[in-house]
């Protein structure tokens, strides 16, 4: 029987980072998937927690975890193909899960590639359920040079701004206040920046950009007020915030869509974003594991 050696990750360096991203992309050709498990943000400080499964000094699995809310865990992972079905992704669940018991999480939430079978089937075994599925996109430099601004701007958010950013995103998401003030208290990184949209200094929405690497900004919690809705200030927001990204050099600028959301899909896809992946995300009780 192989044995192997589970522990939490605390190198940094890029010879450990490479490790991860080579395992990373053996995984995505041998499955044929569109794998991604968030490599950069792997961080000392405030990035996700994440475990390394060894095997005789060879990196065989890798699981990391993030919370937005503080109840519920955000998961990816990846085994090597040749020490599948040996007990390597429960091992390193085990270990991360005793972890997240002590810091309050009671729920999973696995994210897996839609075209990888194997982890599919991985996750059905587990007994977890279907949540909600994505499309991860892409800005690839494609934009509507005429675009009118008019009187829409962009400015940073202060700390006077909490109970608007609240009522924004929990209007616009469906949330309940009491948890979008959560979730905001778990999002405060430094890497995370996040703007108001004003129309003649009203404030109309609002859009989060998270740094993640030196060449990489995901685009997120981008929202209009409902009240503000329908009049084309989403595509002058989203536009403005690119246009900023690339002034600032980011080659890679992400953003994510739930499938269901055609009409954000579209207007995504008409500023110059591609879908790039699609994933699945699925549920369990941390008690039924």
């Amino acid at each position: 029987m192989q044995e192997y050696q589970i522990i939490k990750m605390n190198d940094f360096s890029n010879d450990q980072i490479n490790q991860i991203r080579m395992l990373e992309q053996l995984c995505k050709i041998y499955d044929k998937s569109s794998l991604r498990v968030g490599i950069e943000s792997l961080k000392e400080i405030d990035g996700d927690q994440a475990f390394l499964c060894q095997h005789e000094d060879q990196l065989v699995g890798f699981l990391s975890w993030h919370s937005s809310d503080g109840i519920e865990a955000n998961i990816n992972s990846m085994v090597h193909p040749q020490f599948r079905r040996s007990g390597v992704f429960r091992g390193l669940l085990k270990r991360a899960t005793s972890e997240m018991r002590m810091h309050g999480i009671l729920t999973f939430r696995f994210r897996i590639p839609s075209n990888s079978e194997s982890g599919i089937d991985c996750i059905r075994h587990l007994g977890a359920s279907l949540s909600s599925s994505e499309f991860s996109m892409t800005f690839k430099g494609v934009e509507d040079t005429n675009l009118n601004f008019g009187d829409v701007n962009l400015r940073l958010a202060v700390e006077q701004d909490l109970e608007f950013l609240i009522k924004c995103l929990s209007q616009a998401f469906g949330d309940s206040e009491f948890w979008t003030r959560k979730y905001l208290s778990h999002t405060k990184e430094s890497s995370r920046v996040t703007y108001i949209a004003t129309d003649s200094l009203t404030p109309v929405g609002m859009i989060r950009v998270n740094c993640l690497h030196t060449n990489t900004a995901t685009i997120h919690d981008f929202c209009v007020l409902p009240a503000f809705q329908g009049r084309g200030y989403g595509r002058k927001i989203l536009s403005r915030v690119v246009k900023f990204l690339e002034s600032q050099e980011y080659s890679q600028i992400r953003l994510s869509v739930v499938t269901q959301n055609r009409r954000a899909l579209s207007l995504y896809q008409s500023i110059g974003f591609d879908v790039s992946a699609e994933s699945l995300y699925y549920v369990i009780p941390i008690d039924k594991m």
